[in-house]
């Protein structure tokens, strides 16, 4: 079985090699961006198995942008996005996948700070499983 890898794409470099150790632990790859356009094209190179995803970077909804950058490329199409922020937190609003969905093109949204353990299991849930 080939190593599972799981692209990081956020502005926050101690936040990142958090999360590092924490997938590495789980056995899983992490290969990381800082910004969205070497994000989407960290992606389209390397085709990871899954993409965690900030929302405000260089600008308020850079994130956005790159999911849907991500969705409307074939080569990347298909990867499950969890999309991670601490908006709610800075402006009050919330996002509901349910509700969401059309506007939100993510498999899954998570406030920050979030703990290593849910991390872990909605990594795990989202991971496409291996043939």
């Amino acid at each position: 079985m080939s190593e599972r890898t799981v692209l990081v794409i956020d502005d926050d470099i101690d936040l990142v090699e958090i999360i590092r150790v924490t997938l590495e632990r789980e056995k899983l790859k992490v290969i990381d961006a800082q910004n969205g356009e070497r994000g989407f094209a960290l992606a389209k190179e390397r085709r990871p198995d899954l993409v965690l995803l900030d929302v405000m970077m260089n600008t308020v909804d850079e994130g956005f942008q790159v999911a849907y950058q991500l969705r409307g490329e074939p080569l990347t199409k298909d990867i499950p996005i969890i999309m991670m922020s601490a908006v709610g937190e800075r402006t009050g609003f919330t996002f509901d996948k349910g509700r969401d969905a059309e506007f939100l093109p993510v498999s899954e949204f998570l406030e920050k700070p979030v703990s290593p353990r849910r991390l872990v299991d909605l990594v795990r849930k989202h991971l496409p499983t291996t043939t």
